[in-house]
């Protein structure tokens, strides 16, 4: 089934975007790839074509969606360096896209946001990722919006605590989460294309509590098992200290962490990838570079 449909990924060297291109390429799908230089590229399949293009530049896309059934995109900042803020690239970027799809009459545009978006729109990231959720819902495009609960990439902020022999949380840490592998999480992606579905919430397979989750990152190290709960003012506190004497590419990431730790993040379990394996793999790769 996968065959008939030509796909284009935006985002595509990124975390999830990698994987993304990975299982497309796997299962036959025509697939063609935005990337910002062709020349960093090692990726090479037969049915793989790289366009060199930028999202933000909406010149430069022109035509990119000719001949393109579905568009694929998890273009977002992470922790990107050249000045553009969440707005420019989680929202107008996307919107860019978006346009060039209306153009060319692509059949179904999926998107990847996050979990309880809706519940996070004060967040300048959630607020960009939402505002083009909003577009994309009256685009006149079919659709589908994929919202994971978090990457195990997101996980390594335990492990950066826990190497230090403590990890921190707020709260009594029980609010729980299953975060997903990004290779579990392009399978429901990809699926997705031939799903009659507007919006999924996916997460991954163990469901855990913040202190689970605590003790698997101090087991990983081979630490005794220190985990220190701070009261949630001190959270709030530091949500508005950096707001301020930062700038938004540094606290959008903290921001969202912050406040996500201090919400319930369980979603439907998928995969077969376990946060135990991908701590001491991590910790493992850390120790023998």
């Amino acid at each position: 089934m996968m065959e008939k449909y030509k796909v284009l990924v935006a985002g595509s060297t990124g975390y999830l975007g990698r994987f993304i291109t990975q299982e497309l390429i796997n299962r036959g799908a025509d697939t063609t790839i935005i990337v910002r230089n062709k020349n960093r590229i090692n990726l090479k399949a037969p049915n793989l074509k790289i366009i060199e293009a930028q999202v933000t530049q909406p010149d430069t896309l022109m035509g990119v969606c000719d001949n393109i059934d579905i568009v694929i995109s998890s273009v977002g900042i992470t922790r990107q360096k050249d000045g553009l803020t969440y707005m420019d690239v989680d929202y107008q970027a996307n919107v860019n896209l978006l346009n060039e799809a209306k153009k060319s009459k692509v059949k179904k545009i999926i998107y990847i946001s996050v979990l309880n978006g809706d519940n996070l729109r004060q967040l300048k990231i959630g607020e960009a990722k939402e505002k083009f959720v909003d577009e994309l819902k009256t685009s006149g495009l079919d659709y589908c919006v994929i919202r994971p609960n978090g990457f195990f990439s997101d996980m390594a902020d335990f492990l950066n605590m826990a190497k230090n022999g403590r990890v921190y949380l707020f709260g009594n840490g029980e609010l729980k989460l299953n975060p997903i592998h990004g290779q579990d999480l392009a399978q429901v992606v990809v699926d997705a294309i031939n799903q009659n579905v507007k919006e999924i919430n996916i997460g991954g397979p163990d469901l855990l509590s913040q202190n689970e989750i605590g003790e698997l990152a101090l087991k990983a190290y081979s630490k005794p098992v220190k985990i220190i709960h701070l009261p949630n003012w001190i959270r709030i506190l530091a949500i508005r200290l950096i707001r301020i004497f930062t700038g938004p590419k540094t606290y959008g990431p903290i921001e969202f962490f912050l406040t996500t730790m201090n919400m319930d993040m369980t979603a439907p379990k998928y995969g077969k990838h376990h946060i135990a394996d991908f701590f001491n793999e991590r910790v493992k790769s850390k120790h023998s570079s």
